[in-house]
C-alpha cells in the first residue's frame, strides 16, 4: 500500500514567503495562515488547501485595510 506524499503530489503551492513570523493572534505576518493552517497544510488535501489560502487571503485584505 503506498502512502500519499501531499507535498509532491499537490497542485496547490504553499504561500510561504520565508517570513516566519507569528502575531499576537498566532497568524504569520507572511503568509497569513493560523499557526494550525501551517501545521495542517503538509497534510491537506488540495482542497483543503484551497480553504486555507482562501481564508488567509481574507485576513491580508482585512490587515490591508486596517493599515
Amino acid at each position: 500500500m503506498a502512502i500519499l506524499d501531499t507535498e509532491t503530489t499537490s497542485r496547490v503551492d504553499s504561500p510561504c514567503v520565508r517570513k516566519c513570523t507569528l502575531d499576537d493572534d498566532d497568524v504569520c505576518v507572511g503568509c497569513y495562515r493560523s499557526l494550525d493552517e501551517i501545521c495542517a497544510w503538509g497534510g491537506a488535501s488540495d482542497t483543503g488547501r484551497e480553504e486555507i489560502l482562501y481564508k488567509a487571503a481574507q485576513r491580508r485584505e482585512r490587515n490591508a485595510r486596517h493599515a
